[in-house]
């Protein structure tokens, strides 16, 4: 069954964040504009869902489509996020008002889909329930050749009545494996390792090795009852997993820089295709500069001057951007101020800077950083 949720009180949200002209409703609104990869034909990462979908043990669960603007108590109260937990920040998290986010993650599903009706009256009835869920989630973060702010989620889960039995962990792994052999092939080398997640115990994750590597690749564990009850849903267990599909794309086809998956230069996507090496097309140049300022330190935050960064120079303009100084000197500096330096590599996709354009996205970086910040440019 697909399940698509949509409420008057979501319609509502995104028709009052079309309205505002505020620098983060600007921002925001561009995030939310941007195409759901996992659904675009074509694309490796809709491929991966594709695959997933595919998985023999897989069959049967339900798929739902959830709103990207979601309540902060949903995202992690009901999940058992801590209340100092990093992700409730606003400098790891786009609010769109006080009790609004983008959806940080796409577990958030779980409340949709035990609140729908028809749901309710499965688990009244004691079926099998559970579904998949895929699309954008955002997470404020460093800008570098393999992470974006925006980037894709596929979640999965299946709960039994406890009347049939306790789903074991080993169940949860045959699962996994499956879908390990099935995205990347029956001969790929894969491990499990203990891990730790808010919402379930125990927890375990996938490593793959890649070109002699162990690499990280998805979580997964069985369903805390706590959790469950918060939905709702009591006399159940099972088990869920996450993992995000750039990872997975990026290595099946070594994939140098994250921002191809967005490319639309014909070179370029003709070369998108899971388990094929990408070739470099032709290879524009970098052009490095640095910035450094200083700012008080109580109102500066890393993940936030990347986002001014993206506003300023536009997206996919820079491939990457690494802090490389930071120091206090209260003499010099004054007390409460910090300095900080980053170098920036300025290459486009789609074209080959010259140095005055990159001096003018430069100079008006530097003059957005004293404005916003109240920086002195050093």
């Amino acid at each position: 069954m697909e399940i698509k949720i949509e409420t008057q009180q979501d319609i509502q949200l995104r028709k009052d964040i079309e309205k505002r002209d505020d620098t983060e409703a600007v921002r925001i609104k561009r995030y939310l504009h941007m195409s759901d990869l996992s659904r675009k034909e074509g694309n490796p990462i809709y491929e991966i869902v594709k695959r997933v979908q595919e998985v023999p043990a897989l069959s049967g669960l339900d798929v739902i489509e959830i709103p990207e603007i979601v309540p902060v108590d949903i995202t992690f109260d009901l999940f058992d996020f801590p209340a100092d937990h990093v992700a409730r920040s606003t400098s790891d998290t786009y609010y769109v008002d006080n009790t609004h986010i983008l959806r940080t993650h796409n577990t958030v599903s779980w409340y949709y889909y035990f609140h729908n009706e028809e749901i309710i009256e499965r688990a009244k009835r004691k079926e099998h329930l559970g579904a998949l869920c895929f699309g954008k989630v955002y997470r404020k973060d460093e800008i570098d050749r393999r992470h974006m702010n925006v980037f894709h989620q596929i979640d999965g889960w299946k709960l039994i009545p406890n009347e049939e039995g306790v789903m074991p962990l080993d169940e949860l792994k045959r699962v996994l494996s499956e879908i390990v052999e099935t995205v990347f092939g029956k001969e790929t080398e894969y491990r499990f390792l203990d891990d730790n997640f808010p919402y379930t115990d125990p927890s375990t994750q996938i490593e793959v090795k890649v070109h002699g590597e162990w690499v990280e690749i998805l979580g997964a564990g069985m369903v805390k009852p706590s959790v469950l009850k918060k939905m709702g849903i009591e006399g159940y267990n099972g088990w869920a997993f996450g993992f995000g599909l750039e990872r997975l794309a990026m290595l099946s086809m070594e994939l140098p820089d994250i921002r191809l998956l967005w490319s639309n230069d014909e070179r370029v996507t003709k070369q998108l295709v899971l388990g094929q090496k990408f070739e470099e097309v032709s290879k524009y140049p970098p052009v490095i500069r640095d910035i450094s300022f200083v700012v008080p330190k109580d109102t500066f935050q890393p993940n936030n001057y990347f986002d001014l960064v993206r506003d300023v120079v536009g997206e996919g303009v820079i491939e990457e951007m690494a802090l490389i100084d930071e120091y206090e000197n209260d003499d010099k500096f004054g007390v409460g101020n910090k300095s900080f330096a980053y170098r920036i590599i300025y290459r486009s996709l789609d074209k080959t800077f010259t140095d005055e354009e990159v001096n003018e996205l430069h100079k008006k970086l530097e003059q957005e950083t004293e404005k916003t910040y109240k920086g002195i440019i050093r």
